[in-house]
């Protein structure tokens, strides 16, 4: 059967404008939402610094993560904004980069807005986003140095520790990705096979082999991490997929959420497991009769805690974006309630906007691979 996702066909799903949405309202609610997470005072997680940085705040935390910082330039590579990409490239290599210890190559997780470190350990979804974001503006804006940059990073992560200091955040052996790089278990969250594929192209030649491996590996974790009839993952996982309940963390809850987007954007991309499709659907199921303001903590397996979400508007865009791969009756509903709910406000904002902008983004057909 020929593969029709969209690194070989160049043809992305507008799955708003398939589900009736005009094509003004959707360019509308981009150009929207980009000034609500990036322009207006009263709602903005983008803060300039002087005429060459700025950053994402964590509005919950009041801290600057490398998760949003990465994020941001995705944003805004896929938005043809270098001038905010570039803005937050600088601040990330001016605060967050670490040049010392035994996490030198790495950035640290957490910062304050002055730019004080708050910690010197890294967060692995933030570098493989950093390496992804510089390659599609390398291709997009025709600059090489951040392809350079991009490599190496990656070499970085994968051979960090080579020398007897610091760990990779790979594991060499299962090619799975770590939570962090000094422990053996993982995020499923963290999960981006349709990244790994494209590392696979434009890494350094030798280790392409490896993140093609990877690829094909987080796959394989995945039908192991998520419930085979909820579609629940857990927050932390083991490496055969259990969860992994260290500090609590071993059931669905806000990093979970991811999983649904990363599904379907790899879907959308490589079309590479007809499993996913089954995913979506499955997560899309087990929402289908829950309102947003009662989303919960869950076990895997669906059980609900008192709990509730944190970030309600982030579960309900990440569920439409599965979308892209799902097939079964709920897909036009969540995408429709998706469409309905309008960016959040106020402290939480953060988390659930990233997601938001990403759906908006994925669903528009405007998450795009950017090619050389």
């Amino acid at each position: 059967m020929e593969n029709n996702g969209a690194f070989y066909s160049g043809r992305y799903r507008n799955v708003l404008q398939e589900f009736g949405m005009p094509q003004a309202e959707i360019d509308e609610r981009l150009a929207s939402a980009w000034r609500h997470l990036f322009e207006d005072e009263e709602t903005r997680i983008y803060f300039p610094v002087g005429d060459s940085m700025g950053y994402m705040l964590d509005t919950g935390n009041l801290d600057v993560r490398t998760e949003g910082m990465s994020y941001g330039m995705m944003m805004a590579v896929q938005m043809d904004r270098r001038d905010v990409f570039d803005r937050l490239w600088q601040w990330t290599m001016t605060n967050m980069y670490m040049t010392t210890g035994e996490n030198a190559g790495y950035f640290a997780w957490s910062c304050a807005p002055d730019g004080t470190k708050n910690a010197y350990g890294p967060a692995p979804d933030g570098e493989e986003f950093f390496a992804m974001a510089l390659f599609f503006a390398a291709h997009r804006w025709s600059e090489s140095r951040y392809a350079v940059q991009a490599r190496e990073l990656l070499r970085t992560c994968l051979h960090k520790g080579e020398d007897g200091v610091g760990h990779p955040m790979w594991n060499p052996e299962n090619k799975l990705i770590k939570f962090v790089p000094n422990c053996e278990y993982s995020d499923p969250s963290y999960h981006l096979p349709h990244f790994y594929e494209l590392f696979a192209l434009w890494a350094d030649p030798e280790d392409r082999p490896f993140w093609k491996e990877a690829a094909a590996a987080s796959r394989a974790y995945l039908r192991k991490a998520c419930h085979p009839v909820t579609g629940l993952a857990p927050e932390y996982a083991h490496y055969d997929g259990t969860p992994n309940d260290e500090r609590g963390f071993g059931h669905f809850f806000s990093d979970s959420y991811r999983v649904a987007a990363n599904v379907g954007l790899d879907w959308a991309w490589f079309a590479a497991d007809e499993w996913q499709r089954g995913e979506a659907d499955r997560i899309q199921a087990f929402f289908a009769d829950k309102r947003p303001e009662d989303y919960r903590r869950y076990t895997v397996a669906g059980e609900p805690f008192e709990e509730k979400s944190l970030h309600p508007v982030g579960l309900l865009a990440t569920n439409a974006m599965a979308s892209l791969a799902a097939e079964g009756p709920h897909a036009r509903a969540s995408v429709e309630l998706f469409w309905h709910t309008p960016p959040r406000i106020g402290d939480r904002r953060y988390y659930d906007n990233c997601l938001y902008f990403f759906a908006l983004l994925a669903l528009s057909g405007n998450y795009r691979i950017w090619k050389p």
